[in-house]
């Protein structure tokens, strides 16, 4: 097998491949340079094909994931999960230092413990999803949308305490997420 074989083979097979089409929102690698687009790099394999599974099947609405999730094959779905689940994360955007709004957003976090589900340093695990370094705008789009119940949580976990944050504190959890450098990051280094 000669090295272009071998390339093919570890990225899933010849070009064009699955992850090159959620390059256009998604960024290079999984890593979005846009706020309003989640990252996928470093997010565990089980979330990944989770929610690829919960817009195909209409359980996590969305006028773009849905269509292209019920495109892909549930191989192709568990590949996507595996292609970004091992990339480098790092942070959306660049720090901004809002300190009071990010010393606000770290005390809501631990008063309402969401280290227990998200991790220590919110890398997440199984099928949940890491919050450190995504994008503030992302961040505040999904809390709101767990508070109104727009996007369910199975456990009802993640409802119930968007309910119980006020517009404020929603906006001084998200840009304290937004500021954390992942682990493992190349601190914005690009991935494989």
């Amino acid at each position: 097998m000669n090295e272009i074989d071998r390339l093919q083979v570890a990225n899933g097979g010849s070009w064009p491949q699955p992850q090159e089409t959620c390059y256009f929102c998604h960024g290079a690698h999984g890593q979005s340079a846009n706020a309003w687009y989640p990252s996928l790099a470093g997010q565990p394999q089980a979330y990944l094909i989770a929610q690829l599974r919960a817009f195909a099947d209409g359980q996590r609405p969305n006028a773009y994931m849905g269509p292209i999730s019920r495109d892909l094959t549930d191989e192709q779905i568990k590949s996507l999960g595996a292609y970004f689940a091992r990339q480098t994360p790092a942070r959306s955007e660049p720090a901004r230092t809002q300190a009071g709004l990010e010393k606000r957003g770290m005390e809501l976090v631990a008063e309402k413990s969401c280290q227990a589900c998200h991790g220590a340093a919110f890398m997440g695990e199984n099928q949940i999803p890491r919050l450190a370094g995504q994008g503030e705008t992302y961040l505040v789009r999904q809390l709101a949308a767990f508070k109104t119940g727009e996007r369910h949580d199975p456990s009802g976990a993640m409802n119930g305490l968007a309910g119980t944050l006020s517009g404020e504190d929603v906006k001084a959890v998200a840009s304290y997420l937004a500021s954390l450098t992942p682990v493992g990051s190349n601190a914005g280094a690009g991935a494989e």
